[in-house]
């Protein structure tokens, strides 16, 4: 079964931080396309930042300057690192791995993690 494991959410003032972890006991996760997207309630998943197999990056122009998506190979582990948290920040996200081509087209990943809250009070 293929798992992708969230972690680091939680409850922050604006203008905190969090970093998020995904990990995978079963995809080599630098050989996919991969992502975090989030969703927040009433809203659909949208796509914050991508990491594409060959190194690309893309974010959302919401998170630019904010937000930073990485990688550690040795620890197959994918991060989100989140500073200068807003309000509208707060969902929950959820990472993905796949062959989208560093899309935010949900629809294009194969696999995902079960999600992790985030929320950010003012």
């Amino acid at each position: 079964q293929v798992r992708l494991m969230e972690s680091g959410g939680g409850s922050v003032q604006a203008g905190g931080s969090l970093r998020l972890s995904c990990a995978s006991t079963t995809l080599t996760l630098n050989m996919f396309d991969v992502g975090w997207f989030r969703q927040a309630p009433g809203k659909e998943r949208e796509g914050v930042a991508t990491n594409g197999h060959d190194g690309s990056i893309m974010y959302a122009d919401s998170v630019k300057g904010r937000f930073t998506i990485s990688k550690d190979y040795a620890k197959n582990t994918l991060y989100l690192q989140m500073n200068n948290l807003k309000p509208e920040d707060t969902a929950i996200y959820y990472c993905a791995a796949g062959w989208s081509g560093g899309t935010f087209r949900p629809r294009e990943y194969n696999y995902w993690g079960q999600g992790t809250q985030v929320t950010v009070s003012s």
